[in-house]
């Protein structure tokens, strides 16, 4: 049974940072590309950032998050991470770890997270 299970949020000022992590079991981590998505009450999910699979990584980054969100991963840890820096409070939303969708911005996702809440004050 596939699970990933995010962890990290919580809440911060405006400006500050936070490091998102997502830890995956049940599935051949080191093949799957991952990312993250975020979702706010009555609006869709929205693509934040995805990591491929291959060696060397490469990373891609919706434009609103693009120079503040870095996505990482650690294969030994089966561990995908979303480094948030210079927070705002329009970045406030449950924030979706996935798993298994084609890059760059995983218009399809075969597995979800729970989420985890991110809430930014001003």
């Amino acid at each position: 049974q596939v699970q990933l299970v995010e962890s990290g949020g919580g809440l911060v000022q405006s400006g500050g940072s936070l490091r998102l992590s997502c830890a995956a079991s049940g599935l051949a981590f080191s093949t799957y590309n991952m990312g993250w998505f975020r979702q706010t009450p009555g609006k869709e999910r929205e693509f934040v950032s995805a990591i491929n699979w291959a060696a060397g990584g490469n990373t891609y980054y919706a434009d609103s998050v693009k120079g503040r969100f870095t996505i990482s991963r650690d294969n030994a840890k089966n561990t995908v991470y979303l480094q948030m820096n210079s927070l705002k409070p329009e970045d406030t939303a449950v924030y979706y770890c996935a798993a298994g969708g084609p890059m760059p911005r995983m218009t399809t996702v075969r597995y979800w997270g729970q989420g985890t809440q991110v809430t930014v004050s001003s």
